[in-house]
């Protein structure tokens, strides 16, 4: 059995020792770039390994093409292969953000085209709360090969599909920020506060409950349905500030069973990086 979308802090800890599972904390915030190894290094799930979301999970900045750019894929795909990953390796990703960056591992993996891949429902808080537990210990990886199709899925818009959409009015741009950044307000990461004319909201942190996991099903599909109101799901394309949240709802949507959507990797931070696009409040 492949886990794709979700699993359980029980079936995690069914599969832990298993040998052709790995699993990966991507814990990181932006305030503090160490935040996560320092974190990893205080005590992870046994077996993990730990992935940087600037070093690993993104690409180089150049000023034009965001916060966090979609990373080398052989860079990415020989680190996997180094801490063992292979093309049948289910592969399992957490953070302590509710999913926010461990998302983004999970797209990228599906994006290569790698479906056997979930996020661990609730992260490592869920994890703790269970009482199951952690470790200092490292992991010793058995390297393999983690081979990559370059024909990457198309997946991914760039700046220019967004602009021409400006006037053809054929994709449905979905922004994961919170409401107030959407509206211009309190804007903290980014030069400049709005959104792209015509974006619609959908914060991510409403795919979830109060506990921190992901809603049913059913739900997700309904207020998903309702957001794109008649677009079908191929014609959605996910975005936020630097195409990391704008994972966690392609995901909600995933376990809602509405495929195809896209993401606008470069999102707002690529967007209002030039002063001629223009921008809504």
């Amino acid at each position: 059995m492949s886990f794709t979308t979700l699993l359980s802090c029980d079936e995690l800890a069914e599969h832990l020792n298993d040998q052709n599972w790995r699993v990966f904390d991507c814990r990181h915030q932006l305030s503090d770039v160490a935040y996560g190894e320092k974190s990893y290094a205080e005590g992870h799930l046994p077996g993990a390994f730990f992935l940087h979301l600037d070093r690993d999970l993104s690409g180089p900045m150049n000023g034009r093409n965001g916060r966090h750019p979609l990373p080398d894929a052989v860079l990415l795909a020989n680190k996997l292969g180094a801490s063992g990953v292979s093309r049948e390796t289910q592969v399992v990703v957490y953070d302590d953000g509710d999913g926010m960056i461990a998302g983004r591992l999970w797209w990228l993996l599906r994006w290569f085209g790698h479906d056997r891949v979930a996020l661990l429902d609730g992260g490592i808080r869920q994890w703790v709360k269970a009482g199951r537990p952690l470790t200092t210990d490292l992991p010793e990886p058995a390297a393999t090969v983690f081979a990559v199709d370059m024909n990457l899925r198309d997946w991914v818009v760039r700046t220019e599909d967004v602009l021409a959409n400006l006037d053809r009015n054929e994709l449905c741009l979905v922004d994961a920020r919170d409401p107030d950044r959407f509206r211009g307000e309190n804007e903290t990461l980014d030069p400049v506060g709005g959104h792209i004319p015509g974006a619609r909201n959908r914060f991510f942190r409403d795919n979830l409950d109060a506990e921190g996991c992901f809603r049913l099903p059913a739900e997700l599909r309904r207020e998903f349905l309702g957001l794109l109101a008649g677009v079908e799901p191929a014609q959605a394309v996910m975005q936020c500030g630097s195409g990391v949240t704008a994972c966690h709802n392609l995901l909600a949507m995933e376990i809602a069973g509405l495929q195809g959507a896209k993401l606008y990797a470069g999102s707002w931070s690529e967007w209002c990086a030039d002063p001629a696009r223009p921008v809504a409040c």
